[in-house]
């Protein structure tokens, strides 16, 4: 009795089960691709995202951080009327002031077609925190503020 066995042809269930294991090993290979480039993308973006790096390497001492989408803050041991000077300084260099108050430590301006508010707040006798928020046509204009922040930071030395 001679029983002919083709390999591929005689057991039906040989050709999935070859095929099911060439596309689970495509499908690992196509996961572990997919898992580098979100890894590469995320990567990318936290390193070009990374304004408070750039900012305390800026600034020096002063530490300056990202607040939310569209401010920047940072405490400074400079005087509050040296730190309010080169903030109105500042000001009148990038655009228009609107509104200035030195007792509140409130300065709000118009620059490059953005709102910018400047907060100037005595924490301790020493310490003064500086906010710089800016906003062009309702979106975070981060860039703006992080020039005026790092303007003033520099006007004060």
């Amino acid at each position: 009795m001679d029983v002919y066995f083709n390999f591929l042809g005689y057991y039906p269930g040989a050709d999935n089960i070859l095929f099911y294991q060439g596309v689970r090993k495509k499908g690992a290979q196509m996961k572990g691709r997919a898992f580098f480039y979100l890894a590469a993308i995320f990567l990318t973006m936290n390193l070009l995202g990374c304004v408070p790096l750039m900012i305390g390497s800026a600034v020096g001492v002063v530490g300056g951080r990202v607040v939310s989408k569209d401010t920047i803050q940072g405490e400074t041991d400079k005087p509050y009327d040296t730190l309010w000077n080169s903030a109105v300084m500042v000001s009148k260099i990038r655009g228009t002031i609107k509104y200035e108050d030195s007792l509140k430590g409130i300065i709000d301006l118009e620059a490059e077609s953005s709102l910018v508010n400047i907060r100037l707040v005595r924490l301790t006798a020493a310490t003064t925190r500086i906010k710089v928020k800016a906003r062009k046509y309702h979106f975070p204009n981060l860039d703006l503020a992080q020039d005026i922040f790092i303007k003033i930071m520099t006007e004060t030395k």
